[in-house]
């Protein structure tokens, strides 16, 4: 079965770094480049696990994750967090906001791979 990634991120390069990491390990991957853009592709979208920056401009993860889990439809959905913060506070914001785990980048794509099988195994 291909699991479908919803990858958000506002850096480019990032969200090419994401996306062949994920296509050679045999995900199908969507992108979105910031949260607003994140929240209007889940609408036609059911991924199995999304990954989302922190800093993006027009919406931020916070409000992104904040945004998903409000909704309901998708209060199940993994999502892991990937930025560059690693401050304890920022990771207990986003466990409260409902994030499921955190990566920070630069991401190893093994480990980026097996957290994304970890946490949609469940």
């Amino acid at each position: 079965m291909t699991l479908t990634v919803l990858a958000i991120d506002d850096s480019r390069t990032i969200r090419e770094l994401l996306k062949e990491a994920l296509l050679q390990a045999g995900f199908e991957v969507h992108l979105a480049i910031d949260g607003l853009d994140g929240l209007e592709k889940l609408e036609g979208l059911a991924p199995d696990v999304v990954i989302t920056d922190i800093n993006m401009p027009r919406m931020d993860g916070f409000g992104f994750i904040k945004a998903v889990r409000d909704k309901g439809t998708h209060s199940a959905l993994p999502i892991i967090v990937l930025t560059t913060e690693s401050a304890a506070d920022l990771k207990a914001r986003a466990r409260e906001a409902g994030a499921t785990a955190w990566i920070v980048k630069p991401f190893d794509e093994v480990k980026l791979v097996s957290a994304l099988r970890r946490v949609t195994a469940a």
